[in-house]
């Protein structure tokens, strides 16, 4: 009954989708003349504040639906880039789920046609996994594979654990400020979710046959997942390389129904922790045993006016098929021939593993391979619990038309699925096959190639500004006549 209680609670959260519990006064607004301001800033709005302001009327959110939102944005040398970090979001009365949704939209101009494009990429969700004999790719979840895949949430779910004690769902949030270089052409920020605590539930990602199991596999905690990114803009190579640095925080604490067991660092108690068993088994001896390792699985997506893009890893076809990039890049072309977007795994294929047994300070690392591949879209696009992940998405695409008209108009028109995962370019599945529920850290590289740097232009000065530069003027006309004066006085006999 515990866990159909469980279960209960988490179908009544996936009515709707993501983000975090922030009083509404402490929110900043988020306005069409932000898109037109040079430079960059970086402030925590009510996206669907934003979305009931932008979106036609038959696609806002509802009035009391709130998703408290880290947004980002840079607009330099003729390159805009839209960041939205999800904090938390609440559904009326309803439920608050924290949801640890990271999405990108840039826009710039290609660098021989001119044309206009924008790129759409999303951090959707961690998926652990189990490998079986019948594996199709060793070291990543595949069709044959038993799978996990979490949610987050952030619910009283106390009446499930009668007489013991519940997991504490306390996860917290925590920004990175938007930093720059002085020439505007370097810029660093970032976002951590901190003692996070994710429900997990059996599932396939078979295209034919995508779902989940709704009983309540397993609830964990973690210390951290972080996400800090570093774009670069080079004016000479016409190249914007986005950096992004992810950190899966070891996990310190996992209870599992079923069985009515819960581990932790120490050993293996009953599942409210009265009891230790005498096994001595620790949740990293038993994540190893299981051999239970960890991925994340996000997707990319590509939008030009009037041309056609095709993805591809040499001369594969990445686009809704399974290849295997650990050493290679995913490019990105228009019809026109010219490249337009890269992502590289193979420069950055090992990641850090921190093993808590051995260093408990987690001042050491150890460096093992990343396994990098693309997937079947329809097996994550169609899957339930993938779907009520990515709804805060939909909105997402509104910042367009503040952006870049004609491409919003090409969105909003239905030509095509931006920010829809069902149409995305490709899945692709970062994974780390030893794993053993410690700290891991690992960045990929993204690269846009963008038109020559346009010159930044000073805004007009408007009346106010005239006045101002007419102030400054007379005042220092009146000092230099002052100094003339003097100096004729003390010369005259």
């Amino acid at each position: 009954m515990k866990t159909r209680a469980l279960t209960g609670i988490f179908l009544i959260l996936c009515v709707a989708s993501s983000a975090g519990l922030l009083p509404i006064s402490m929110a900043d607004t988020l306005t069409e003349n932000d898109f037109k301001i040079e430079g960059g800033w970086s402030k925590t709005v009510d996206f669907f504040n934003y979305a009931r302001a932008s979106a036609p009327l038959l696609r806002r959110p509802p009035a009391d639906w709130h998703a408290w939102t880290y947004v980002t944005y840079i607009n330099t040398t003729g390159f805009q880039l839209l960041y939205c970090g999800l904090e938390n979001v609440t559904f009326g009365t309803a439920a608050t789920l924290t949801l640890p949704i990271q999405t990108f939209l840039m826009h710039y101009k290609t660098e021989n046609t001119k044309t206009d494009i924008v790129t759409a990429s999303s951090f959707l969700m961690l998926m652990a996994f189990n490998e079986t004999e019948t594996t199709l790719f060793q070291g990543s979840p595949d069709i044959n594979d038993v799978l996990y895949s979490s949610i987050n949430l952030e619910v009283d779910i106390s009446g499930s654990f009668e007489g013991g004690t519940p997991p504490t769902l306390s996860s917290k949030t925590k920004v990175f400020p938007l930093t720059n270089s002085s020439d505007g052409l370097n810029w660093s920020w970032g976002m951590q979710y901190t003692n996070l605590t994710a429900i997990w539930f059996r599932t396939w990602i078979n295209p034919d046959d995508p779902h989940f199991n709704s009983a309540l596999a397993a609830i964990t905690r973690y210390d951290e997942l972080t996400f800090t990114y570093n774009l670069t803009i080079d004016k000479d190579t016409h190249k914007a390389t986005l950096m992004e640095n992810h950190v899966i925080g070891r996990m310190r604490d996992l209870w599992i129904p079923a069985s009515w067991s819960y581990y932790n660092s120490t050993g293996h108690y009953g599942l409210f922790g009265q009891i230790k068993y005498p096994d001595n088994e620790t949740i990293y001896s038993f994540l190893d045993e299981q051999k239970i390792e960890m991925s994340i699985i996000q997707y990319q997506t590509t939008l030009m006016i009037d041309h056609t893009t095709l993805s591809k890893a040499g001369t594969q076809n990445v686009t809704d098929n399974e290849v295997d990039v650990s050493n290679a890049d995913i490019t990105t072309t228009a019809d026109t021939g010219e490249t337009v977007f890269t992502a590289s795994f193979g420069t950055k294929k090992t990641y850090r593993l921190y093993n808590f047994t051995l260093d408990q300070n987690e001042n050491t690392y150890s460096n093992y391979t990343a396994v990098t591949r693309t997937s079947k879209i329809r097996g994550f696009a169609f899957n339930g619990v993938i779907q009520n992940c990515v709804a805060f998405l939909r909105y997402v695409p509104y910042a367009l038309r503040h952006i870049n008209q004609p491409l919003y108009n090409k969105y909003s028109q239905g030509e095509t699925l931006l920010l829809n995962v069902t149409g995305a370019n490709y899945f692709y599945i970062i994974s780390y096959p030893t794993y053993s529920g410690y700290r891991i850290e690992h960045d990929p590289t993204y690269t846009y190639y963008i038109a020559p740097m346009e010159e930044s232009q000073s805004p007009p000065l408007g009346w106010g500004g005239v006045i101002v530069v007419a102030i400054v003027i007379i005042a220092i006309l009146l000092v230099i006549s002052i100094v003339i004066r003097r100096r004729k006085q003390q010369t005259q006999p």
